[in-house]
This record gives C-alpha cells, structure tokens and sequence, in this order.
C-alpha cells in the first residue's frame, strides 16, 4: 500500500498561483506593518489556498511483478554440428535451475531455426521480435545460447538489460571449406573456361599441404587432381555438352574437422555453341529446296553452307566451260579435310552422279560413327538405282529402299512411338486445323519412298497405309534420319491448311545436334524456391521410382506418374537447401538448391567477436558453454554484469496496480473554517495590541 498526495483545484492552477502570490503580498505588508496577528493573517490565507487547491491522499494496492530473463536459443544448421546439439541442451538445464533459484524471476525461451532461403542466421531479428512481445520494465535480462556466427547484425535492438552469451563449439575445433570464387554463367562449347576454387582451412586445423580435389560433370565417374590449401586455384574446364552443365567439385571429409556440408560446391553452367555449321546438299533444284535454306537461314546462331548440284557430270549441253559461273563442287575440302567442322550434313533429294567418290561419302560415315549427324530427305531417286543408300552410306542410313515410290495423297500421322519421343511430341497440338479420330488436321502430301526400317531405328511419323515416313536412329556416337518423302514443302506452302513443318524440322534438326532437351531418355528437375518438379523422359511404357539423395546423405524415394506420354512428373518439397541426386537406376542428374554448402556453413567455428560490441556495450558477458555451468546473480542497475562463472541480471521492481483510492484530506467546509479562526485570531491579537 502506498500513498500520494495529489492536488485537484477548483480554479486552473495559473490563477491559483496569482492569489498565492496575492496572499503573499498581503503578509508580507503586514510584516512591513508590524502587525501582530500577520503570521495568523498567513496561515489564514495558506487555508483559504488549500481549500482552492483540493488536496486529496492517493492511495495504491500494488503487485509485485517478476522479472523476465529472456533466453534466445539459436537452432539453425550450423548449431545442429558436432556435439553442439548436447551443450544447447545442458545450457538450457543450467540457465532454467538458474533462474528457478531467483527469488522474482521467470523464464522465456525463444528459439529460431535457418532463415527463409540462404539469408543464415537471424539471431538479431528473433531478438528484437521477442523485446516487442514483452514490458521493457520487467526485462532483466537476455540470455543468447549461439555459435555466435549471425548475419543480421544490423538489426540489433536497443537493449534494457544486461546482454550475455553462451557460446558453443570446442576452443579445438577446426574445419575444411571449398569455394568456387568465380564461375561464368555460360560457356562455348569446345572452349575451355577458367572457375577459381579454394580450399581453406578454419580454426585449429592440422597442418597439410594438398588435398584430392574431385570433379564431376552431370554425375559422370569424377576426375581427382590434387590441390592445394589456402591459394586460389584457376581450373580449366571444357563442357561436354550444350545446354545446362552441373559441375560438382568435392573434398574428402578429413578426420576430427566440424562437418562435410561445406566440402561440395556445386557451378551450373550453361553450355551454348558458338555457331551450328551446317551443310546443306541438294542434289538438284525441287520446289522444296527453298524450304530447307530458309529454314537454316533464318536462325540467326547457324552457319549454312549451301550447294546445288546444277550441273552434273553427265549433263552436257555443248557451253563451253570458260563461258560457265558455276562454282566447282568442292568435294575435297568439304568431305575430306573440313569435314569435322561441320556440326550437321542435310542431303535433299540427292542422287549417285559420280560427283562424290565412295571413299568421301565413306569419311561422312565414319564422322558419324565419331559424333556427326546426317539427315537425308529423299526423293524418287532414293528408290532409285542412284540411290545414296546404294554407297557405303547404307551401312548407317536408317531405312532401305524397296524401289517402290507411292504418288498417292496420304496425311502424315505420329506413330505410338513418336507420341512419346521428343522430337514429335505434341506435335499434333500444333495442327492450324482440328485435330479428330483419324488423325491431326494437316494437310496432305503427295509421295512415300517405300523403305524397309532395321529393329534399332524409331519411326516417328508414318504416311500412306502407316508405312515409314520419319526415320531416327543413333549410329556410334552420331544420329541419323530419314524423311521418307521431298513433299514437307507443301505444309510450308499451307497447302490444304499446312502443317507445322517449321517445328518439325527444327526439332529434328536440334535433335542431330545433341540438344539436350530433346533427349528421349532424360531426368531433370525444375526447381521453385526448394519445390522440385522431377520429370523424366522415356520412350518406355512405364519408369521406375527415384531416388533422392539428401545433401546429408539420406534418402527419399519417390513414384512418379505420367502426365503425357512418355513424360512422368512429380512435385517434391525439398526439406533443406543443399545439393541433391537423383537415380531412377538408368539416367541420373544433380541439382543444387540454394548453394552446394549454405551459407550458415560458410563459417562453422563459433566466435564471439561480432557479438562482443554489443554484449559489453550492455555490461554483460560471453561464456563459453564448454567451461561448464554458469551461475546467475542479481545485480544493480549501471553495475558490471559479469565475472569468473557468472552472469548478472538487473532486478526491476515492476509492479501491477490492483486498486487505487482518493480520500479528501478535509472537507472544504473544515478548511473555511479553519481559515475563519485564524483570521479571527489576528483581529483579537491586533486589538489587544
């Protein structure tokens, strides 16, 4: 209970403080007067005053209120290390004994895990979150239970009591880290690009010079160079393949270091050609030649050489050749010394003139065997006796003619099998017209060169009676293909509505060159935030489950399901970043969340140092948990807060207000009466006098 003398006056309190200073003029001319009764005059007026004012005696019933302590406990990856999980465990049984033996003090406890992303610890944020839910009088103090390797120091908070931390982490420990310092976005196929990598050590690591360093490429079998510790390392690296290229550089987990999760960086980089150079042969002007040349031409990143043979051997019309501008057939540096260079070989409508011996047409065969590609659109004379297939040609052409060539009208259809291959995959989609039962509303063609196609080749699009129309087949490490019919001009013309032949060509011809996503048989993952979409690709009725394994090594296992044919997806809620691989027991991939080693295990070894400013600024102190318990003591306001084994807290004293009461000291009667005696006195002390 507690008591306050409050004032309520019956007139504003400015014109109070005139007639205070009018009664005492009064006394003081008294004084000067020598009157007798002026000290009674006084007493009289200082009545009268304390009528006005209205004095009243506030009485309160206070409760006491506890002090918080406030615990921030910091649970994110990098606490989860080691033996680290153990010590938060026993410092949270010591600080609650602690606090169980002050006499008005309580406990809260604030956790907080990784951060949203790769934004790392946010122990300042959590803090400052916590101080808003609370009464600034009753906090008495902050406890932080962390590794003390933060990364939002920035927002710390201002603080109404002594700030202390806890540190875990052994003074021994040490660990391993491998960073990838610069990796280009994209490199150019056949050209090496320069990623500088580091592998340095933190904390007391043992001394050693080099460390195996492993690289792999789209989970390829890895590579291991030596490499050494502390110096920048420039690593010169040629992509395999277009598109986009996961690199994975891997240390070795060394005995006694904190953890692994910082001894992987993964690099994505997109692998583009410089140029596509392809080579165009037509074997003699056709109304679909233009097609093909336009085709070519109009993207932008193809190099096309072109030829028409005008003016074959066996033509002779009596010109003399001085009067000739014909460009001669370069047959030698095109099929014998550049042929290399040449990432695509086109042969429309070509025929057996003796232009090209056998021995070149047997160097095309063996640059496909070694990763070339041929594509051949063919003609009548492909059933012909000058067929190209009647050449050592024929050993990787994907079909054999029969010498049969139908001029029937047909409309070209997918086949089951091309429903799912990438190359005609929703092709149909694509149709200007409706597509119904009988097929994709396209318009038709007019000739089909009958061919015999050998067990290894895909037919992906049929013609008249469902004979061969689009032919694939992989020969060594190239491609070849067949149009079995010089007739895909005609959608180009939009006869009877067209058809996408634009699509159909520029699929086929990026699936010669190795594009990768028109793979057939293909496993990768779209990533969102840390939501994958897995997707696989297959020319099979049905896939098997995948694999997924953890940046920690452990492993989920998932069933996909077909959502198109030859396409099976799922969607998967990755639980952590990191990097991930992914096994369906025939294709396998690798796909980096966030970065390979996150940015809490950018720094493993726990320090105080960028909490030390803070901490001290407060009075309070930094105790590692691994020198045992620490005892807490009260202190007072403005005193240090730390010493040898202990941590201080600040009582506060707050207090709840249960009840409040306003008694008058008098009534205003009393008062009046009181001041009407006391003037009485001075008159009768006067008239004596």
């Amino acid at each position: 209970m507690t008591g306050t003398l409050i004032l309520d006056p019956l007139i504003p309190l400015a014109l109070l403080y005139i007639l205070a200073g009018l009664a005492a003029l009064f006394v003081g001319f008294a004084l000067w007067r020598r009157l007798a009764g002026w000290w009674l005059r006084g007493l009289a007026g200082l009545a009268l005053l304390a009528a006005i004012a209205n004095p009243a005696l506030q009485q309160e019933q206070r409760e006491p209120l506890s002090d918080i302590v406030m615990l921030v406990i910091d649970e994110s990856a990098s606490q989860r290390i080691s033996a680290r999980p153990d010590q938060n465990a026993a410092a949270i049984a010591n600080i609650e004994a602690e606090i169980a033996r002050q006499p008005n003090a309580e406990l809260r406890i604030v956790t907080l895990g990784d951060g949203e992303g790769d934004s790392g610890t946010a122990l300042m944020t959590a803090l400052s979150t916590a101080l808003a839910e609370e009464p600034q009088g009753r906090i008495a103090g902050i406890i932080l239970l962390s590794d003390g390797r933060l990364h939002d120091l920035e927002r710390a908070p201002n603080l109404p009591a002594p700030l202390h931390t806890l540190l875990t982490g052994e003074p021994d420990d040490w660990d391993r880290r491998l960073i990838v310092s610069n990796a280009p976005a994209f490199a150019i196929l056949g050209e090496q690009v320069l990623l500088t990598l580091r592998v340095e050590d933190q904390g007391a690591a043992p001394a050693t010079d080099n460390v195996p360093l492993s690289i792999s490429i789209d989970g390829e079998p890895p590579i291991t160079v030596p490499v050494p510790i502390g110096q920048d390392i420039e690593l010169p690296i040629e992509l395999p393949r277009g598109g986009m290229n996961v690199l994975q550089f891997t240390i070795p987990e060394a005995d006694g270091e904190l953890t692994a999760r910082n001894n992987a960086a993964v690099v994505q980089i997109n692998g583009v050609r410089e140029r596509l150079r392809v080579l165009l042969v037509s074997g003699e002007p056709h109304p679909g030649e233009r097609t093909w040349r336009n085709l070519l031409k109009s993207d932008s990143a193809v190099d096309l050489v072109h030829f028409t043979i005008l003016r074959p051997p066996d033509k002779q019309d009596g010109v003399p050749t001085s009067e000739l501008s014909l460009i001669a057939f370069p047959t030698r540096e095109l099929f014998q010394d550049k042929i290399t260079d040449f990432d695509l070989i086109i042969f429309d409508r070509y025929r057996r003139r003796g232009i090209l011996p056998s021995d070149y047409l047997a160097n095309i065969r063996d640059y496909v065997e070694q990763g070339g590609a041929v594509l051949v659109s063919s003609g009548p004379e492909y059933g012909s006796a000058e067929s190209i297939y009647r050449s050592p040609l024929g050993d990787i052409l994907p079909g054999a003619p029969t010498a049969r060539v139908f001029e029937e009208p047909y409309t070209p259809q997918i086949t089951d099998l091309g429903q799912r291959h990438p190359v005609t995959e929703g092709l149909d989609l694509l149709s200007p017209g409706n597509t119904d039962e009988e097929g994709p509303g396209w318009g038709r063609w007019f000739r089909l060169v009958d061919v015999l196609v050998p067990e290894a080749a895909t037919t992906v699009m049929s013609g008249l009676d469902n004979k061969p129309l689009l032919i694939l087949n992989r020969i060594g490490e190239g491609r070849v293909s067949l149009i079995a019919s010089d007739h895909s001009w005609l959608w180009d013309r939009g006869y009877e509505g067209g058809g996408p032949q634009l699509e159909l060509l520029r699929r086929l011809a990026h699936w010669m060159m190795k594009e990768p996503e028109l793979e057939e048989e293909a496993l990768w993952v779209e990533p969102t935030g840390q939501t994958m979409r897995i997707i696989r690709r297959t020319l099979d009725l049905e896939t098997g489950d995948v694999t997924i394994t953890h940046p920690d090594g452990r492993e989920t296992i998932l069933s996909l399901e077909e959502v198109s044919p030859g396409r099976f997806e799922t969607i998967w809620e990755a639980p952590e970043i990191g990097l991930y691989r992914l096994d369906d027991g025939e294709e396998n991939t690798v796909i980096a969340l966030g970065p390979a080693a996150p940015r809490e295990f950018e720094q493993t070894i726990a320090s105080g140092a960028l909490l030390e400013p803070i901490v001290s600024g407060t009075g309070g102190g930094i105790k590692l948990v691994s020198d045992g318990d620490v005892s807490i003591r009260s202190v007072r306001e403005g005193r240090p807060a730390n010493g040898r084994g202990w941590i201080g807290i600040t009582p506060r004293g707050a207090f709840q207000t249960a009840e409040v009461r306003v008694n008058p000291i008098l009534p205003a009667w009393a008062f009046l009466l009181l001041a009407a005696l006391l003037l009485v006195g001075a008159w009768m002390r006067e008239g004596r006098r």
